[in-house]
């Protein structure tokens, strides 16, 4: 093929891509406007409604909403310089032109004690985040502003403004916080995706701050999905999204991309050996992310389903001393009179014995029921049961499989608010 015709082949299908992001609205100026049409035809997405998490909050709405307000009704973005470029390489610079201005820098602060037992500021950690409303919503990851007295949003102006913590959610590592934008800014916001109808091989891109170059991008594919990856903090994440796209410290909190330019997934850890990316990171999918953000935004927390019970977690140790069988799960030593869980079927222990040494002493009952299972999934230890139970709320019912007297018995069990810790 000449090379004058595969530029204008080339050419064409830029102008296509342009048009047709251009149209599907995904990286957008938050500003007063007209509601454009929704970007999908969500019949074919399945039950994984692609409307913005919290919607309906006065004041505005969140990226992604098909009623999402954009700059003159109708976001229109030209692709300049795309002529004599590949289809992959328009597509990734469509992208990060109309995204890379809606990923900011996180720098925290924390507070350290010197050799005279004084509090001393020092520099923390920093990351990445994703402006996800006009307001200055901007999602990230937990364990960016752990233990964090201070956040500096920097923006890709140059501009830095201080971040407030709205709310955040060790079991997903989902945080979100809040800045007050420049007087008569427009800020670009990134629109939630669907994580749902993702294929493995399926391209993915990240723009993050890694080692503090700020808005860098990287290119990979989804290696896996449905990932169960045991968090920093001993809890268990499942679903997440496994991709070889380029991860390194610093890209924490960013967003994964699809080719669309929509977020599909929060960029959070990595797999290595040396702290540099090994071509293994993990990404939060975005239908967990947008119930968490929803929920954080709303009520400053996450509302889950629990069982409302008190458990213990055997140990070969106990389960010999209590006569059991087993040497893993969850046992049941107090259960509310009267609660949805009793009601249910779910026994409790009457046998009191002294749990533990020393100041960590307690006393548990032995003789309920062990849980095992939860909805099919095996249950051994906490982090097992918390897992389970993340994307679960309040009436929610679950089937629980509990060992009774060598026997294996399945309850329906009700789940109730997890209480204010």
């Amino acid at each position: 093929m000449k090379t004058g015709t595969r530029r204008v082949i080339f050419a064409a299908v830029a102008a296509a891509l342009v048009s047709a992001a251009a149209t599907a609205n995904i990286c957008r100026l938050a500003a007063q406007g007209n509601s454009p049409p929704s970007r999908r035809d969500t019949s074919a997405a399945g039950a994984d409604s692609l409307a913005p998490p919290v919607a309906d909050l006065p004041g505005g709405n969140i990226a992604g909403s098909a009623d999402s307000p954009v700059s003159g009704g109708s976001a229109r973005y030209a692709a300049a310089g795309t002529a004599g470029y590949t289809q992959d390489e328009a597509q990734n610079i469509f992208v990060y032109e109309n995204c890379n201005e809606a990923v900011v820098n996180i720098n925290t602060q924390v507070m350290a004690v010197n050799w005279f037992l004084e509090p001393v500021p020092q520099d923390g950690g920093s990351g990445s985040g994703s402006i996800i409303d006009g307001r200055g919503y901007v999602v990230t990851n937990t364990h960016v502003i752990s233990d964090a007295y201070k956040i500096t949003v920097s923006l890709a102006d140059g501009t830095q403004r201080e971040g407030k913590v709205v709310g955040t959610d060790s079991a997903s590592d989902i945080a979100v916080l809040k800045f007050d934008p420049p007087a008569g800014a427009a800020l670009r916001t990134i629109a939630f995706g669907d994580s749902s109808a993702l294929k493995i091989g399926q391209k993915v891109l990240a723009i993050g701050n890694p080692f503090g170059f700020e808005r860098t991008l990287t290119t990979g594919i989804v290696s896996g999905l449905g990932r169960p990856i045991r968090s920093s903090k001993n809890t268990i994440i499942r679903d997440m999204i496994q991709t070889d796209t380029a991860i390194n410290p610093g890209n924490s909190g960013g967003p994964l991309l699809d080719a669309q330019g929509s977020m599909i997934g929060v960029n959070t850890m990595i797999y290595s050996t040396s702290g540099s990316s090994a071509g293994v990171g993990f990404a939060v999918p975005v239908g967990t992310a947008r119930r968490v953000v929803s929920d954080l935004i709303q009520h400053g927390r996450v509302r889950r389903g629990v069982i409302n019970a008190s458990f213990v977690q055997l140990s070969p140790t106990l389960a010999r001393y209590a006569g059991l069988d087993g040497e893993a799960g969850l046992l049941v030593s107090e259960l509310p009179k009267n609660s949805p869980a009793a009601k249910a079927g779910l026994k409790a222990g009457t046998e009191e014995a002294r749990y533990g040494s020393g100041r960590n002493a307690r006393v548990i009952y032995l003789g309920g029921d062990v849980v095992s299972e939860i909805d099919g999934i095996r249950i051994a230890s906490f982090a097992d049961y918390y897992s389970v139970l993340e994307s679960k709320r309040p009436g929610d019912t679950a089937r629980v499989a509990v060992s009774r007297n060598g026997k294996r018995v399945t309850l329906a069990v009700p789940l109730e608010e997890q209480a204010e810790d």
